[in-house]
């Protein structure tokens, strides 16, 4: 069976999932990989067939998504292109996790594409939302990259097409301490804003993993480090709490290490709003802004901020159990020898 596997490469969460997703369905025969998109900062360990510009969000420095930019980056007539070039009739199944360009492929030529997302489960009527509604963010959420079915992932399994995050593998297998630092991903914020906010805070010790600087360097009680897998999953794992956005996948590893988190979410980005109201109704602190005026509520969460205990088991090779089940094209021959038929 041939299978593509197209990959939102914007962010790091997306990427991140795959490495454990990749494995599985290459259990089912010969898999391409297609990523697009420009604002990745971790590499894949496996070959990537298609490499696309995409639609990417650009991330600003001032705590959200540049919207000047992200219009001025876009290549409308390129991503046209691609979509029309893509030979998505040549696989048997098309696995998308929040993908524009074989998205809107499958569209255009009739071809089943199934999303494997958060984004698709945060689609769901049964998933909190934000109290004020932002209509351009849902239908960007709808339009970006459709689908003809959706398996979803999110901080807590919602309806019986929303599993619990993808823990991947190298995260599961550490062993969590407690060294006492605070470890931070803030992508939207800039090194000077992060540095001066936080070394008000000169109790404690900070480390920062940064996209915007390529050397490491250090400002009083704050370390600011370019972003690294492998750094930041040690830091994460050894320290006392974690201050990031409200992206899916950090929280989400976090929680399952045992540690304490606050999040911001983006500005201009609905689905970090909406992730944002998950975690709320799940009792995690919430603060708009990286500013004065929530100052008192990080000092509360450094004193007194408590660990929410998750139960996320390792259900990957099951979801995909699942879709080839319902949906690859393969006989039911080949499907009972792969031990798929009940």
């Amino acid at each position: 069976m041939n299978i593509l596997f197209a990959i939102q490469g914007t962010g790091n969460g997306h990427l991140s999932r795959a490495r454990d997703v990749y494995p599985e369905l290459c259990r089912y025969g010969n898999v391409d990989v297609l990523i697009s998109g420009i604002q990745a900062d971790v590499e894949v360990p496996f070959p990537v067939k298609y490499k696309f510009y995409g639609l990417s969000f650009i991330f600003g420095n001032h705590g959200g998504v540049d919207l000047w930019q992200t219009a001025k980056s876009m290549k409308l007539p390129r991503l046209i292109r691609d979509i029309s070039s893509l030979p998505v009739r040549d696989y048997d199944l098309v696995i998308n996790d929040f993908e524009p360009v074989s998205a809107w492929a499958c569209k255009m030529k009739k071809v089943p594409c199934i999303a494997l997302s958060h984004q698709s489960a945060v689609l769901d009527k049964k998933v909190p939302l934000p109290d004020e509604h932002d209509r351009f963010g849902m239908l960007v959420l709808r339009r970006y990259a459709p689908y003809t079915a959706a398996y979803g992932f999110h901080f807590r399994s919602f309806s019986r097409d929303i599993y619990t995050p993808v823990i991947r593998k190298e995260v599961r297998e550490l062993a969590a301490t407690n060294e006492g630092h605070i470890t931070v991903y803030l992508p939207a914020y800039n090194d000077h804003d992060l540095i001066q906010h936080l070394s008000r805070f000169e109790e404690v010790e900070w480390q920062v993993f940064s996209k915007h600087n390529k050397e490491a360097f250090s400002h009083k009680n704050v370390h600011i480090s370019p972003i690294e897998n492998k750094a930041f999953i040690k830091s994460m794992a050894s320290s006392n709490g974690v201050l990031l956005g409200a992206g899916f996948e950090g929280p989400a590893e976090a929680m399952f290490l045992g540690k304490k988190i606050m999040v911001i979410p983006m500005q201009n980005q609905y689905e970090q709003q909406c992730n944002a109201a998950a975690l709320a109704n799940m009792g995690i602190p919430v603060i708009k802004s990286l500013s004065r005026k929530y100052y008192d509520r990080i000092r509360l969460w450094l004193s007194a901020g408590k660990v929410l205990r998750v139960d996320y088991p390792d259900q990957t090779a099951q979801i995909i159990d699942r879709i080839i089940l319902e949906h690859a094209t393969i006989a039911g021959n080949e499907k009972a020898q792969l031990g798929l038929l009940r």
